[in-house]
């Protein structure tokens, strides 16, 4: 198992493996035979920044057997998704903006994030742990009142697509088994969700596979698996947290 996280040091961009407080820096690609440079520098000495740069992040619509029960509505027969645009990323300890033109609710959503490590088009079920680099946590804001604002046209896009609307990191770990995480939120100090992968629809494999029928996977994509039970707003000068034993925690202010 390793963390993996993007840095810069002194304004240079680069990556490595963290372990403990001290970060290994590699060179090369990190999802291609990163190579360690042997040099070492401290966490407290960069500013992390997104653990990768996704071509895009799918998100998940109904991803939950809980959440289904609770909202009354069938569960899917195939993945529900969006893509998030890639100028909506953030990082770890970075702020969650409100947007200008929208005063409405604004949503935490705690979720595990898959990363994909090499390119994947139409894999099977059985093949897709390969291309599965590692995972991170994930915040899936949204501007709740957006979505069916206009009776003609749900604005998913547009909810979830806001410029710092989409959190995720601190780092990908590598080398565990994602049906056995759970996925905590915590909004002010108070935990909110509390769920287990093992209750998704379509979990982290099927999933996977399923998305690549649909589209290719590039290595550094990422598929944030959708949320459960426990969803709630947040008020501008609140922290939220997405907790995930195992693979990180994952903080940001909406300011």
């Amino acid at each position: 198992m390793k963390t993996w996280v993007r840095f810069n040091h002194g304004g240079k961009e680069s990556f490595g493996t963290l372990d403990g407080d001290t970060i290994s820096i590699h060179r090369g690609n990190m999802f291609e035979n990163p190579e360690p440079t042997g040099e070492k520098v401290k966490l407290a000495d960069v500013k992390l920044l997104t653990p990768c740069a996704p071509s895009k992040m799918i998100l998940l619509w109904n991803n939950f057997h809980a959440l289904a029960a609770k909202l009354g509505v069938a569960e899917p027969t195939e993945p529900l998704y969006l893509l998030k645009p890639g100028t909506a990323f953030i990082a770890d300890g970075e702020t969650v903006k409100k947007p200008n033109t929208y005063d409405g609710k604004v949503v935490y959503e705690g979720e595990l994030g898959i990363v994909i490590g090499k390119r994947c088009k139409e894999v099977s079920e059985a093949d897709a742990p390969s291309y599965i680099f590692g995972y991170t946590c994930s915040n899936d804001v949204t501007a709740g009142e957006i979505i069916q604002k206009d009776p003609t046209f749900a604005q998913w896009t547009r909810a979830k697509g806001f410029d710092t609307f989409g959190s995720f990191g601190p780092g990908i770990v590598t080398g565990i088994d994602p049906n056995k995480l759970v996925i905590k939120t915590i909004l002010n100090g108070q935990e909110r969700q509390n769920y287990p992968v093992s209750d998704m629809v379509f979990p982290p494999y099927k999933l996977v596979s399923m998305l690549s029928q649909d589209m290719t996977l590039e290595p550094g994509d990422i598929i944030s698996c959708g949320t459960s039970v426990g969803v709630g707003s947040m008020k501008q000068g609140s922290t939220v947290e997405v907790v995930i034993d195992g693979v990180g925690r994952l903080v940001n202010r909406y300011e």
